[in-house]
């Protein structure tokens, strides 16, 4: 017998609204999501704005971008900048080789000791700055007196050479070690370590290939941002190269403001794009492979 009433397709049936309840918190969180980031942006921004505007506008001349094209020409800037990507890619590798291989071990062998290396590779948090450059003058000073006679006299020489002061590179590591921690910390909780290196290892991959082949690849973000925060940070550290008597590139930049102030606020905003670009690219590149696996 044929139904009385005709069938209603599914497409025609109207949805159920949401509660309104649940409406309006929606709203009212995308509002407060909108003001947040307004006011986080007028926070970040407004200083960047106002410094652009004090390098364009000359008093005499009006709207002129003289501070920007004399950057590039200033005199010590291209060595200071090359110094500071020199010691940026030094410290890179280094802190790198110390942290990646200590970190895995205790993963791997020694679980009991990595609060210790928590601790180790956080203490610099609490160091001032001050008394880190005090104790490598002092280090410094020591060494010529007192090692003349050793072959180490000479390594206290070659750390102190002004074109490459490879005592700042060692500074920087120890002051990066904290952010290269945690960065890793968090790539390597993301994987299967043990997993990943038994599975190597019964294939017959030795220590390096394992190292090369099967965690840098899926450590990649943790890498990249590691590289980025020490980038960061060698490329805006003041205290300790300046104390110790050298001309990276954040020296540069405050020594030349007391001739070009207009100058000097145009490479520190020249200097802050050139890290937001690379923080853009290690966040491109990083997103593009975790998309791809």
């Amino acid at each position: 017998m044929a139904p009385l009433t005709p069938a209603v397709p599914a497409a025609a049936v109207p949805a159920a609204a949401p509660p309104a309840g649940r409406q309006g918190r929606a709203r009212r969180v995308r509002v407060w999501r909108g003001v947040v980031l307004a006011a986080a942006a007028l926070y970040f921004l407004t200083p960047l704005i106002t410094s652009f505007v004090f390098t364009v506008n000359d008093p005499v001349r009006g709207f002129t971008l003289d501070a920007y094209l004399e950057i590039f020409s200033a005199e010590g800037f291209v060595q200071s900048l090359l110094l500071s990507l020199g010691l940026a890619a030094a410290t890179i590798v280094v802190v790198l080789l110390l942290t990646l291989p200590a970190m895995l071990a205790v993963r791997l062998s020694a679980p009991r000791l990595r609060p210790v290396l928590e601790v180790i590779c956080t203490l610099p948090l609490v160091v001032p700055p001050i008394t880190f450059v005090a104790g490598i003058s002092t280090v410094l000073r020591w060494g010529p007196d007192h090692l003349a006679a050793t072959p180490f006299y000479q390594t206290i020489i070659a750390v102190q050479n002004p074109a490459f002061p490879a005592v700042l590179v060692i500074a920087y590591v120890v002051l990066a070690l904290p952010f290269v921690y945690r960065s890793l910390d968090a790539g390597l909780g993301a994987i299967d370590v043990r997993t990943l290196v038994e599975a190597a290892r019964n294939c017959g991959a030795s220590w390096p290939h394992v190292l090369l082949r099967v965690i840098i690849p899926n450590l990649r973000a943790g890498l990249a941002s590691a590289s980025f925060l020490t980038l960061a940070l060698v490329l805006g550290e003041y205290t300790v190269a300046r104390l110790l008597g050298y001309q990276p590139f954040p020296v540069w930049i405050v020594t030349i403001s007391g001739s070009n102030a207009a100058m000097s606020v145009a490479v520190s905003i020249f200097s802050l794009l050139f890290a937001w670009l690379l923080l853009l690219v290690l966040s491109t590149a990083g997103t593009r492979k975790r998309s791809g696996s």
